[in-house]
């Protein structure tokens, strides 16, 4: 009888996640860290040299000891790569956050005061 108990009270819980928000679709996605960008080129050397390994688990840990022993000078390429996507994202995040919204109050106001001018 307990474990009834327990699955009710599993069941709000649950019933409480489903009103998570909706993400919005045409939000920009955040840019890599310098560390997958790094990635991206290992894990093509790494498919060329070792074509049989297929988990993703030792691809990973392969790429992560592989990072760890890379020293600053040899990492600056893939920071720069990194710092320049950020730049790009942080361009067009302000171009999405500052949108118009497009809202008859916020295009009224400003005729108003112009028309107001000109008279």
């Amino acid at each position: 009888m307990k474990s009834r108990a327990r699955s009710s009270g599993a069941d709000s819980r649950l019933s409480v996640r489903k009103s998570k928000a909706e993400k919005d679709p045409n939000k920009p996605k955040r840019p890599p860290s310098a560390f997958f960008v790094f990635m991206e080129e290992f894990r093509k050397d790494y498919k060329e040299k070792h074509p049989n390994v297929k988990q993703v688990s030792v691809i990973g840990k392969a790429g992560g000891d592989k990072w760890k022993s890379l020293s600053e000078a040899e990492k600056a390429p893939f920071v720069t790569k990194a710092e320049k996507l950020k730049a790009e994202y942080t361009k067009k995040m302000d171009a999405y956050n500052n949108k118009p919204s497009g809202g008859p109050t916020a295009s009224g106001d400003s005729d108003k005061s112009k028309s107001e001018g000109d008279e």
